[in-house]
């Protein structure tokens, strides 16, 4: 394969699915550039507009490219790209790409994989390797394998500011959800604690204590009821056996029981330990794969899965569907489909989040009395002065 006679390369993206917001994608582009850069003495910077060494774009079926790198429809073939010095990187535009959830492909490891074509890397035989033919898929915590190291190395040498850190790619695939702020000129590094205020996350509960419990990948943060967040901890030493990046979790008031909820398969734990039978099928009970949101509610004193525009109601014991359900989300009054998750507060209040927004859900009026951004305005959501704050990683 070809190799660039130069160490310091452009990037732009020239075009990207219109759902996903373009910082987003800008990010997770920045990130699988790092990926490699981290590693070498490759330097990457990105240019907007104009011409530049590396081009990413995405087509529907043919484009020119002759009829073998015609894209197939759905599935299939992902994406393409060339060797140097031609640098380009083509995406399947019939593709459901997605950046920070299990559903759909994970542009950022798609990415990283084409960009290592378009720096002269080949396939590679080793499967845990970035460089194998085969689509990592989310929720792997990826570090590249020291068979991308080496030949990334091989070729253009190792990085000369004696920073060859190995950055996994989980931070990126976790965290490439940032604000817009990175990209502003004072890129201070801020303290992991308080992550979560600038992105978005997997699931949300609290326990009877009115502690909060947020999830993001293979961690999670507890934020007390003063509002004080923790620093982010790992999953596993807490709920051993619990994957990456959750659907969702709720705490039982009636148990005293975390539940979690991924795919189609449940966990319950009793404090950390991981109750006989578990995890199980929860899909074959009846209740939603892939759940957006699950809630103790107590005025029901079951759990509610909503999944879409339906909501499920389900016994704890046995675990099981209430009879006559789903139902339709509207018995939610002003309940917008797709939450992330739910908890209830002292007030009584359900509070439901999504993205950056919060809905408050009044139990006695069956409706939303309340709507706004929860990172600035919820106080003991622990991001006091979220709004001022940058992160950079």
């Amino acid at each position: 394969g070809g190799r660039w006679y130069k160490r310091h390369l452009t990037y732009r993206v020239v075009n990207w699915p219109s759902y996903l917001p373009q910082h987003e994608v800008r990010l997770a582009v920045r990130a699988a550039f790092e990926l490699w850069s981290n590693v070498s003495s490759l330097l990457f910077r990105e240019v907007q507009e104009g011409p530049a060494d590396i081009r990413l774009a995405f087509f529907h079926g043919d484009h020119n490219d002759g009829l073998d790198n015609a894209f197939d429809g759905p599935g299939g073939a992902l994406a393409h790209a060339f060797l140097p010095r031609r640098g380009e990187a083509h995406f399947d535009s019939d593709e459901r790409w997605s950046l920070h959830s299990g559903k759909g492909r994970n542009l950022f490891i798609v990415v990283a994989h084409e960009v290592g074509h378009t720096l002269g890397l080949q396939h590679s035989p080793v499967k845990s390797a970035m460089m194998s033919p085969f689509y990592k898929g989310h929720n792997k915590d990826f570090f590249l394998d020291d068979d991308d190291i080496l030949a990334i190395q091989g070729l253009y040498g190792r990085p000369s500011r004696n920073s060859g850190i190995q950055l996994s790619a989980e931070v990126f695939t976790h965290f490439q959800d940032w604000s817009t702020d990175l990209y502003g000129r004072d890129r201070q590094k801020r303290s992991l604690s308080t992550y979560y205020c600038h992105s978005f996350f997997d699931a949300i509960t609290a326990d009877g204590d009115h502690n909060l419990y947020i999830f993001k990948g293979s961690h999670y943060w507890v934020v007390t009821a003063s509002g004080n967040a923790s620093d982010p901890q790992p999953l596993q030493p807490r709920w051993p056996g619990l994957p990456a990046s959750i659907d969702a979790c709720a705490w039982s008031q009636l148990s005293g029981k975390f539940y979690f909820f991924k795919g189609g398969r449940c966990w319950r734990y009793a404090g950390s330990e991981l109750e006989a039978g578990f995890p199980r099928k929860c899909s074959a009970l009846g209740l939603p794969r892939y759940p957006d949101t699950a809630l103790y509610f107590q005025q029901l004193r079951r759990l509610v899965l909503f999944k879409g525009h339906k909501y499920f109601v389900v016994d704890e014991e046995p675990l099981g569907l209430e009879p006559y359900y789903p139902r339709s989300l509207r018995d939610w009054a002003g309940l917008p489909p797709g939450t992330a998750g739910a908890l209830t507060r002292p007030s009584g209040s359900v509070y439901f989040f999504r993205d950056e927004h919060y809905w408050e859900f009044h139990p006695a009026k069956l409706q939303v009395v309340a709507t706004g951004k929860w990172a600035t305005e919820l106080a003991w959501m622990g991001c006091g002065d979220a709004s001022s704050q940058q992160v950079i990683f």
